[in-house]
Order: structure tokens, then sequence, then C-alpha cells
């Protein structure tokens, strides 16, 4: 028996290889299917299920492209609807892959559908389960990322997902032997955050279908001249999406584009603040790292993209196109403005890393819900944005700029710079501590 984690880190995402005697499984595929091909095949084994463990919202499956090139059936587990063809296993359906098995075990919670597989080995012996996101070590799913039916609330799922579990009682905060279903209630949808926009985007998607991978790549990958570049982006009305790294795109950049880069958290970032996945999309990237780009935004669903630019910005600026750069100052001259002047900063990480220490005089406006924040931004006023560490802030920046709003000033490094520079911020406390 072989058992192999395939895992994305930028996704916080893990697929699973589970091969025995000429047979394989593969539990919950990325996008792009051929890594799971090639194990087969030098295993000499054959893909005999795909498992799905539910309706992923933060990514797309690759379910549907993998049973299309391999002709594998692919097994939901019970309540599940999708639009194509698949097994919709009963609770405690058996389904054996050379002399393993794996159990569909119905562990609604996190979703209607949600289902566990429990793999026994050749003796019959349970060895491990795979639980898509009902359950993870110390932490048990988040219920109000399902696509709702009828009347179907998170408080409802989190009752569900109450009666669903049933191990690491010891270890677990939420499966403490003395919590009621009322207090786990409570305990899991306290102070939720809306989903982001492209959860139930993905959602669809998953349910529904979507075109090929290598599709997607084709269109994605068509290089365009700047002045084609150009024309597509007016006549489509895409998103110049700028994936280099921050210091380059601070430097110089195409007006009114969006930087999220690629060696960040790009593809959770795209779906927070881009939203649609339909929206086109034209990239300015490396040429090398065109095709990542373009599968990495088709792993959260942005299949949209229609190009990119041949010869990066640098072919941009020598055709005499117009261009934009950002302020960027380092901490220590922050530093010095503060010292001179009472200047407006605006705080754009998450909400626990502000409670946790801050600024005294910084604004929070969170970069997730930046567009929700934008009339707290000075008209004519030069402001200063800083984040963590400098790639948030020129995200940040970009969207500003792109909404008209031009009187910023990027603070390189983050408030790790800041805290470095000497300048006075608040006492560090745990967040968790402020609920109480």
């Amino acid at each position: 028996m072989k058992i192999e984690q395939i895992y994305t880190g930028c996704l916080a995402q893990g697929a699973y290889y589970i091969e025995s005697n000429g047979e394989a499984a593969i539990i919950d595929p990325l996008r792009e299917v051929s890594p799971y091909i090639k194990k087969a095949a030098q295993d000499n084994a054959k893909i005999k299920y795909i498992f799905e463990t539910h309706f992923h919202a933060d990514f797309v499956s690759g379910h549907v492209t993998l049973s299309k090139q391999t002709g594998t059936p692919i097994v939901y587990g019970p309540l599940a609807n999708p639009a194509f063809d698949a097994i919709i296993a009963e609770d405690n359906q058996e389904f054996k892959i050379g002399d393993i098995s794996i159990i569909a075990l119905h562990t609604p919670g996190h979703t209607m559908e949600s289902t566990t597989y429990l793999l026994k080995d050749e003796n019959g012996k349970d060895h491990a389960i795979f639980s898509g996101d009902t359950l993870f070590l110390g932490d048990v799913g988040r219920p109000d990322l399902a696509q709702k039916a009828g009347d179907i609330t998170k408080e409802d799922l989190a009752g569900f997902l109450f009666d669903t579990l049933g191990n690491q009682k010891q270890m677990n905060y939420a499966l403490r032997a003395d919590m009621t279903k009322e207090e786990f209630i409570a305990e899991v949808t306290d102070g939720l955050l809306p989903p982001p926009q492209y959860f139930p985007l993905n959602v669809k998607m998953n349910k529904e279908g979507y075109d090929d991978i290598d599709e997607v790549l084709k269109r994605g990958t068509k290089a365009l001249s700047p002045n084609a570049f150009e024309v597509l982006a007016n006549e489509t009305g895409a998103i110049v999406l700028d994936v280099r790294h921050q210091s380059e795109f601070v430097k110089g950049h195409i007006p009114r584009s969006i930087f999220i880069g690629i060696d960040g958290g790009f593809a959770p970032w795209v779906g927070a603040l881009i939203a649609d996945v339909e929206q086109p999309i034209l990239i300015v990237a490396d040429k090398d790292r065109v095709e990542e780009t373009v599968t990495r935004l088709s792993r959260v669903g942005f299949d949209n993209t229609l190009g990119y630019l041949e010869g990066g910005y640098e072919a941009w600026e020598a055709a005499g196109k117009e261009t934009d750069t950002i302020e960027s100052i380092s901490a220590n001259e922050f530093k010095n403005r503060m010292e001179a002047n009472t200047i407006p900063v605006f705080d754009v990480r998450k909400e626990g890393e502000f409670l946790k220490s801050h600024l005294p005089t910084a604004h929070f406006t969170p970069l997730d819900y930046l567009n929700q924040h934008l009339a707290e931004f000075p008209n004519e006023e030069t402001f200063y944005v800083h984040c963590a560490g400098g790639y948030r802030s020129v995200i940040a920046a970009s969207i500003l700029k792109s909404r008209g709003i031009h009187n910023l000033v990027d603070v390189a490094g983050g408030f790790g710079a800041i805290k470095k520079s000497g300048i006075p911020v608040t006492d560090e406390v745990c967040p968790s501590t402020l609920k109480k």
C-alpha cells in the first residue's frame, strides 16, 4: 500500500494518491491532473476511483478533468447532487482498491454532503481517515461556506457538525467532553467573517464542471504585443494583473493595473480581491512564470485569462506607453516624517495582527475589505500605507490607485521594519484574550 500527500502550500490544500496492488484512488485532486496520471503510470496502476470529500469552496478540484482523461468514476458522499455523472455513495459504502478498502462515512456539518473516507489496510484494520475540511488537528471546519439550500443556516450546519464529530475529544478545543451542543454552535460560529465572494463560485464550478485545464492554458498563455495588449484591455474591460515582485511594481507599472505578486499568497488574494471568476484578466509577468500564473489562477476558478504582455513591463515601457509608479519609503524615512509632522497612516493587515500590536495613530483598513474603507482615505493629503512585510501594502496601493486615489506612500518592509526602526507601537497582546 502506498499513500502520498500532494500538498499545495499557497492554497493549504492536500490531495492524496493511494495505490495498492495495481489499483489507485485519488482524493480531492488539484486542478492540473497530470501528476496523478504520471504516478499511476509509474506504478503500473489503474486509477479506479476519484473521491471528493465535498464541493470545495476555496479551490477548483481536478475531478472533472481527471475523470474525462482516465474514464475513472467520481465518488461523492450522500446528499451530493453534481451536474455530471458520479457515484453518490451511501453511508458506510465500501470501495475496494487492490488489497485495501475505503469506506465512505457521511459527516455533514462543514457542508451537507461532506464525507470522510476511512482507509482500511489489507488486514481490514483502520489505517487513516481523509476528512476534507470537516476535522483538522486542533480545530474543525467552519460551517458557513456551503452552498445553502432552503433555510439551512450556519447554526444548523454547526449543529450537524456537532452530531458528526467523535474524535480528538482530549486534544481539540471544539470537542472537549463538557461542551454542550449549544456551546459548540456558539463557539464555531462566533466571529466568523463573511467568506470571500469567490467561494460560492468555486462551489458552482466543482458542482457543475468547467473547461479543461489545457484549454485554459492555451488561452491564457497567448503572447500579446504592447499594442495588442492595450487594445484587448480596452475592448474587454480586462483587469491587468501584474504578478512581479512588489519592489519592481513600485518602480514602474501599467496605470490602473493591480499588483498581486506570484511569490506571495497569490491565489487566495486574487480570489478575495478580484472575486468574480468570470472577470477577464491580462497578465504582466516574467515569461518563464506565465504558465505558472495561469495555472494558479485556474486553481481558484479564474479561467478567463486572455494572454500576457510579451516582453513584460520592459516592452511596454520601450513602446512609449503611459506608465505609473508608487512612492515607497524605508521605515527609517517613515520615522523621520512621523517625527516631523502628524501624518495619516493606514494599516492593511488582518484584524488579529492589528489587535496584537499596531501604531497608536493607525487607521485599521484590512486589505480583505479595502473597498469598504475607500471613503476613509484622504482626498488630497498624503497618507501612508503599511502591512506586515510589504507585500499586501503594495496590493492595497495598486487597488487604491486603480480607484483614482494617488496621494499615497507605501512603507517598505511593513510593520516588521517599523518596529525595528524604533517607532513606538502598542504593547503586544494575544487577540483571543480580547474576546473575553
